[in-house]
């Protein structure tokens, strides 16, 4: 049979929501133990009731809806990949979906929002998810779009979403490292100053008591730490101007 389910998937690889990991290239066999306590002769006794999963009287087994509609319906899909896995063995229908005693992953759609930036940071990524052999699509508003297929491998649409969007991302990051009129910049000893004016050779910026800088765009770097722009304290080429200057 074939449900539908949503997975973690981070550095520590596939895992259902709630932590159980699911190894590629072997089925998740599901079991379950009760916990049981009691009271014999006076003295209290723990252990654990087992029986094979999924059992008519209980909740195990590997679970999985009916549709993607219920997940989506039900806020499943926001938790991870999603998508359709096998499901064989004892299996226990309900109204919504299965408990089964085996599982293993068909199918992953991956969010466009989860995929890592840049094209070997993707590849690695989705390199962990392929050894599941299972085809993978990056989720679209309208259509999923095909990343990997188990008998082919890359998919030339797929790639150039992910080029694309790497792309997209790296131009964004450019301008956002580009120092700009009203930015703050931290001059060391001096206090905050606003740009006024920025090209790629220069900077003029007006410190707290409206003086006015001007400073080479090559003394400015960005603080990653402190989330902004910084100089040293100005000397040397740099250059302390008046108001009229």
């Amino acid at each position: 049979m074939v449900g539908y389910r949503v997975w973690h998937w981070d550095a520590a690889g596939l895992k259902s929501l709630n932590g159980i990991h699911w190894l590629p290239g072997k089925p998740l066999s599901a079991a379950c133990g009760i916990a049981l306590s009691r009271t014999i002769a006076g003295r209290a006794e723990h252990g654990y009731v087992t029986h094979e999963a999924p059992h008519e009287d209980c909740t195990c087994g590997v679970y999985s809806a009916k549709s993607l509609d219920h997940l989506r319906t039900f806020g499943y899909m926001q938790y991870g990949i999603y998508g359709e896995v096998w499901l064989w063995g004892t299996v226990v229908e309900h109204e919504q979906g299965w408990r089964a005693q085996f599982g293993y992953p068909k199918r992953f759609i991956v969010p466009s929002e989860m995929l890592p930036f840049g094209m070997s940071r993707s590849e690695s990524w989705l390199t962990g998810l392929a050894a599941y052999g299972c085809d993978i699509f990056v989720g679209g508003k309208q259509n999923d779009v095909p990343l990997w297929f188990s008998q082919t491998g890359y998919q030339a649409e797929g790639v150039d979403l992910l080029a694309q969007r790497s792309k997209d991302w790296y131009a964004r990051r450019r301008e956002e490292r580009r120092i700009k009129p009203g930015d703050r910049l931290a001059i060391l000893g001096q206090g905050i100053a606003v740009v006024e004016h920025a090209d790629e050779n220069q900077v003029r910026a007006q410190l707290w008591n409206r003086s006015l800088l001007r400073i080479e765009r090559k003394e400015i770097c960005w603080d990653e730490q402190n989330i902004r722009w910084e100089a040293a304290a100005i000397a040397g080429t740099s250059r302390h101007i008046s108001q009229g200057d």
